[in-house]
């Protein structure tokens, strides 16, 4: 079983490798989005890496949740309580406490860090 440090150091890896980032730039509370500039496409090729460099598999929408443009989770611009509700049960392993306080629904790829990603491999492997 891996450690959380090895896990870190693998998943930073695949961050260089899938968006050409310098590896300083990828620190475990780096934004995928916004601080190291990565685009919805390149988030399929970052599944294909992770399962590639972990042995795992990554089912369809359970690491980057889809449809969260439903007309019950997002009113206004904003995440329902409904849509909240959901998206703590798609993503257990993000932190959602700063979002929750202000649920914009354009903040959401804020949540996407390198950390969060470090604790979804740690659930898939078990560790």
């Amino acid at each position: 079983m891996p450690t959380q440090d090895e896990i870190y150091e693998k998943v930073q890896s695949t961050l260089v490798d899938a968006l050409g980032v310098d590896e300083e730039d990828v620190t475990r509370d780096a934004t995928l989005f916004t601080d190291l500039g990565a685009e919805s496409i390149d988030l399929l090729d970052i599944v294909f890496r992770l399962e590639r460099n972990f042995g795992i598999k990554i089912p369809r929408g359970e690491l980057f949740p889809e449809n969260v443009s439903d007309p019950d989770m997002v009113e206004g611009g904003k995440m329902t309580a409904k849509g909240l509700a959901e998206l703590k049960g798609r993503m257990p392993y993000a932190d959602l406490t700063e979002f929750s306080a202000n649920p914009e629904v354009d903040k959401l790829f804020d949540l996407y860090t390198v950390d969060m990603l470090v604790q979804y491999v740690s659930n898939k492997l078990g560790a």
